[in-house]
């Protein structure tokens, strides 16, 4: 095992009925007037919302609650979040739902601490945030793992074209998430499916890493990966597994916590690789595309481009993970990248840009995403290799 630092302060409350100790949770880590914020109408056609509220209200506790957050949330409803939140002066933020929520739920608490600061000003990398006000989860999605990461993605909706950016550090730490799979029987099979394959990434992004030997965290991410892709089936074909749906959801948890990238880091900013994500991020900033669709559509075009940076990686990912009996490194490496397009293909995933926009892409869309993915041809992104803006016309050019 290489060097590492590594903190997981969040406390984890799983399985059925954990959304009950909600209002405990909130009372016992100092929150006396709290801001709820969550999505669409099924936080309150569901009657979780209602539920949530009626065990904030038994503790005595103050609550304000403020929906519209958007898959790919958005500044313009962050900075309405924040004001409302500030008018009330709440004390503790609780996201309830999924990562778009979570994230949105992180963004309002860093800028409730921080009035003073126009919030795009952190992710822009203007300003380097320090702390934020304390916020909590309730999971209804399995897919981000905001409830356990540093991590939260904000999408810019106020320039054009649109910019998608994250930022991470402590300061993103929940202090609790409560996660019951149930809450996720009712997810429409797409939703289900797009969350499944950013777990899936979330652990290969780590996974494909510029430092490697750390063998005890090869173990847990390859397990990982061998959990996520039996049980995603299962759970994408029934929903109403309380097995398949318990796995996903930890999965999620523990893909996003740094343990299966722990030792990888050394030097640089972050443990991993990332490109994919990057990659993804541009695509759903300028179309607004489910995040893990834009992962599968681009990653078997970016494996076969960075590959032979280290073929006997993709191999030991064709040996280990898809028990594939091959002396030849290139030849495990060719069926390792198979093998994850098969398993995107089985759960309803895009393997290309093609079939993730409907369409073929024109030359004019591809330079646009690379022009959004690189700053304007300003940054590299990846580590595994490091990928210049031509590098990304490439794979985006592949991926059609």
């Amino acid at each position: 095992m290489k060097k590492f630092e590594y903190y997981t302060p969040t406390r984890i409350v799983f399985g059925k009925d954990s959304e009950k100790e909600t209002g405990r949770l909130i009372k016992m880590y100092g929150g006396t007037r709290l801001l709820i914020v969550y999505g669409g109408k099924s936080a309150v056609e569901s009657g979780l919302l209602k539920r949530i509220e009626d065990e904030v209200k038994a503790e005595g506790i103050e609550y304000i609650s403020m929906g519209g957050v958007v898959p790919n949330p958005v500044l313009s409803r962050t900075r309405q979040i924040i004001k409302e939140g500030l008018e009330f002066k709440c004390d503790f933020v609780l996201g309830v739902g999924g990562g778009s929520v979570l994230d949105t739920a992180k963004a309002v608490a860093l800028g409730l601490y921080n009035p003073e600061t126009d919030i795009w000003d952190y992710f822009a990398g203007i300003k380097k945030p320090v702390k934020s006000l304390p916020h909590a989860g309730v999971i209804t999605i399995s897919a981000a793992g905001s409830e356990t990461s540093d991590s939260a993605v904000i999408t810019n909706d106020e320039t054009k074209p649109y910019s998608k950016r994250g930022i991470n550090g402590d300061f993103n730490r929940c202090r609790f998430a409560v996660m019951n799979p149930e809450l996720t029987y009712t997810l429409p099979k797409y939703q289900i499916s797009a969350g499944v394959a950013d777990i899936f990434m979330h652990t290969s992004e780590r996974y494909f890493a510029a430092i490697l030997g750390n063998h005890m965290t090869d173990e847990i991410a390859e397990g990982l990966l061998r959990n996520i892709i039996k049980y995603g089936r299962i759970g994408v074909d029934n929903p109403s597994d309380y097995e398949a749906m318990s796995e996903i959801m930890w999965s999620g948890s523990l893909s996003h916590i740094g343990i299966t990238g722990l030792g990888s880091r050394g030097d640089l900013p972050k443990d991993g690789d990332w490109a994919c994500h990057q990659i993804g991020m541009a695509l759903s900033a300028i179309y607004d595309y489910t995040h893990g669709a834009t992962l599968t559509a681009i990653w078997g075009s970016w494996a076969r481009y960075v590959c032979k940076k280290n073929l006997g990686r993709f191999a030991q990912l064709a040996r280990n993970v898809y028990g594939i009996e091959e002396a030849s490194d290139e030849k495990a490496c060719e069926i390792a990248i198979k093998k994850s397009e098969e398993f995107f293909k089985s759960i309803g995933m895009p393997i290309s840009l093609t079939e993730l926009m409907g369409r073929t892409p024109s030359d004019e869309e591809l330079t646009a995403l690379s022009e959004n993915c690189s700053f304007g041809k300003k940054r590299t992104i990846g580590a595994f290799m490091v990928l210049s803006y031509d590098d990304m016309y490439n794979i985006y050019k592949a991926a059609v």
